[in-house]
C-alpha cells in the first residue's frame, strides 16, 4: 500500500491554527501535491473553495522515536502486583515466545493505527524479534521485520525499523558476551557479522527506512559493536541502542570493562550525529560530555521509564550538552507523544523543585523535527515547503483543551491534551484519520483486542 495519491493530485488544506515551529498562526492554507507541502500561506481567514479544513490546532505530524510493538499486549497484565524491570522482563518474554509473523502483523497493524489516531506518523521500531521459537531462521529471514513494514503500510504511518543486533545474554569478557537464554535465542544471529549479513536484505521503500540498532552494552560483545556502527556509517542510516536504562547494566559494564557503557560505545565508534541513546538514564558527567560532544542523540520515554521503576534521566543536562532530546512511548503503557513530552517537563519538575525547564515549543520540537531526524526523516516534522504533507490537529473544544486563547493553543495541546484529542493525522497529504476516526482501521480498539487475545495462553 502505498502513502500517496497515484497521482500527483494537488489539495489545499486549510488550518484553523497552526503550529509554525515558534507560534501559533491562525488561518493558513497549506498546498499539497502528491506527499510534499507545495506552498504555505498565512493569513486566510476563511478556507478556500474546496480546500479541506482541519478545525483546532494543526501541528507537524508527531514522531515516535522508540518503540516494540509487541509490549502493547503487555498492558494491564504487568501492572498486577509489583517487581522490577528484571520481573516485568519475565512477562514479556512470554508474549515473545508466542508471536509468529502473522499474528506480529496483526498486533503490529493495530498498534500502529492506534498510534495514528494518537496523531503519530511515524514509528522508530526497534526491532529484535528476528527468528522463530528456539532460534531458527524463517524462510524468509526477515519475515518478523517484513511483517511490521507492512503493518505500517497498512495503517497508513511511516516507520523506520531499527534492526536490532541482540547477540548476547549479558556482558563476560572482552570478546564474549553470555550466550542467549531460550527467550533470547529468537532475538540472536549468532554475531554481529551475521546479524549485518541479514540485515543488509531489508531494503528502504517509499513508507519505510531500514535503521539499525545495538540493543545494549550487555546484549553486543564489545568486539562486535564496531560492525553494527560501520553497518549503519556505510549506508547514512540512523543507529540506536538502548543505553544506561539499568544501574545493572552499568556495574557490570564496569565490572568486565571498567568503563561506563556511553564511554566503551564511544571506544568503539558508536557514538554520533545518526545515532540515538534510548533512555540514557544513569549516566555520569563524563557521560554527559561524551555523548554532548558528540551531538548524540537522546529518546526520553518516560512513560515507560516511571512505570518501569527506571529512574529519571538527567534530560536538561543532556540538551545544554549538546544532545538532541526526541520522545518514544516504547513498551506502550500508554501511546501518547503529547504526554511523554508533558512528563518530560513534569519529571523534572518532580526532581529539581522548579517549574519550565522547556517551554512548549520546545517540547513540540523534541516530539516533532527532532524525532523524525533521530529517525532519519530530515524531510519531516516541519510544516514548510518542500516537507513531507504530515499533520495531526489536536481539538482545542475538548474538556481538556477548551478555555486558553487560541496564541496558547500549543501550551494547551502539550501541558492538557491526551491522544484521545487528535482529530485529524494526514500522513503523505492523505487522510489516515478523520474525526477521530481510523479510515484504513475501522474497528482499532477491536483490532488490538483480537490481536492480544490471540497471544494468550
Amino acid at each position: 500500500m502505498q502513502l500517496k495519491t497515484d497521482t500527483e493530485k494537488a489539495t489545499t488544506y486549510w488550518l484553523e491554527h497552526a503550529w509554525l515551529d515558534t507560534h501559533v498562526e491562525p488561518g493558513v492554507a497549506v498546498d499539497v501535491t502528491g506527499d510534499r507541502i507545495t506552498a504555505v500561506r498565512k493569513e486566510v481567514e476563511t478556507p478556500p473553495p474546496g480546500a479541506t479544513v482541519l478545525r483546532g490546532l494543526t501541528l507537524p505530524g508527531l514522531a515516535n522515536t522508540h518503540s516494540h510493538a509487541f509490549h502493547r499486549a503487555l498492558r494491564g497484565t504487568v501492572q498486577v502486583g509489583s517487581g522490577t524491570f528484571w520481573t516485568w522482563r519475565e512477562v514479556m518474554y512470554s508474549v515473545a515466545d508466542r508471536l509468529t509473523p502473522e499474528t506480529y502483523y496483526a498486533l503490529a497493524r493495530a498498534v500502529y493505527a492506534e498510534m495514528a489516531l494518537a496523531g503519530i506518523t511515524t514509528v522508530g521500531e526497534f526491532h529484535y524479534l528476528h527468528h522463530a521459537p528456539g532460534g531458527a531462521a524463517y524462510a524468509d529471514p526477515n519475515a518478523m521485520g517484513e511483517a511490521l513494514i507492512q503493518a505500517a503500510a497498512d495503517a497508513g504511518i511511516r516507520i523506520t525499523l531499527l534492526d536490532t543486533a541482540y547477540v548476547a545474554s549479558g556482558l563476560l569478557t572482552e570478546s564474549r558476551g553470555e550466550p542467549p537464554n531460550r527467550h533470547q535465542l529468537r532475538f540472536s544471529d549468532g554475531t554481529a557479522e551475521a546479524w549485518a549479513e541479514r540485515a543488509s536484505a531489508l531494503k528502504d521503500r517509499e513508507h519505510a527506512r531500514i535503521g539499525a540498532a545495538i540493543h545494549s552494552v550487555r546484549a553486543v560483545p564489545a568486539r562486535q559493536l564496531g560492525t553494527v556502527a560501520e553497518w549503519a556509517s556505510a549506508r547514512q542510516a540512523p543507529l540506536h541502542v538502548h543505553l544506561s536504562e539499568q544501574t545493572a547494566e552499568n556495574e557490570a559494564c564496569l565490572a568486565v570493562h571498567g568503563r561506563t557503557p556511553t564511554r566503551l560505545l564511544a571506544d568503539h565508534g558508536v557514538l554520533g550525529p545518526r545515532t540515538t541513546g534510548v533512555h540514557n538514564t544513569h549516566l555520569t558527567d563524563e557521560d554527559i560530555a561524551l555523548l554532548g560532544d558528540s551531538t548524540t542523540g537522546t529518546c526520553m520515554c518516560p512513560t515507560t521509564e516511571r512505570d518501569l521503576a527506571d529512574g529519571i534521566g538527567p534530560a536538561t543536562r543532556l540538551q545544554r550538552a549538546g544532545s538532541p532530546l526526541s520522545l518514544g512511548s516504547d513498551s506502550h503503557a500508554v501511546i501518547d507523544i503529547l504526554e511523554e513530552a508533558r512528563a518530560m517537563e513534569l519529571n523534572e519538575r518532580l526532581r529539581s523543585h522548579t517549574r519550565g525547564h522547556w517551554t512548549a515549543a520546545a517540547l513540540l520540537r523534541a516530539a516533532t523535527a527532532d524525532g523524525h531526524a533521530a529517525l532519519g526523516w530530515a524531510d519531516a516534522g516541519a510544516i514548510e515547503t518542500g516537507a513531507l504533507a504530515d499533520f495531526a490537529t489536536v481539538a482545542l473544544d475538548s474538556v481538556r483543551t477548551a478555555g486558553p486563547v487560541p496564541r496558547l493553543a500549543a501550551e494547551a495541546a502539550v501541558f492538557a491534551a491526551t491522544a484521545a484529542d487528535v482529530r485529524h493525522t494526514i500522513v503523505g497529504g492523505r487522510h489516515v484519520v478523520r474525526d477521530g476516526s481510523h479510515a484504513l482501521v475501522p474497528d482499532v480498539a477491536g483490532a488490538l483486542a483480537e490481536a492480544v487475545a490471540a497471544l494468550r495462553d
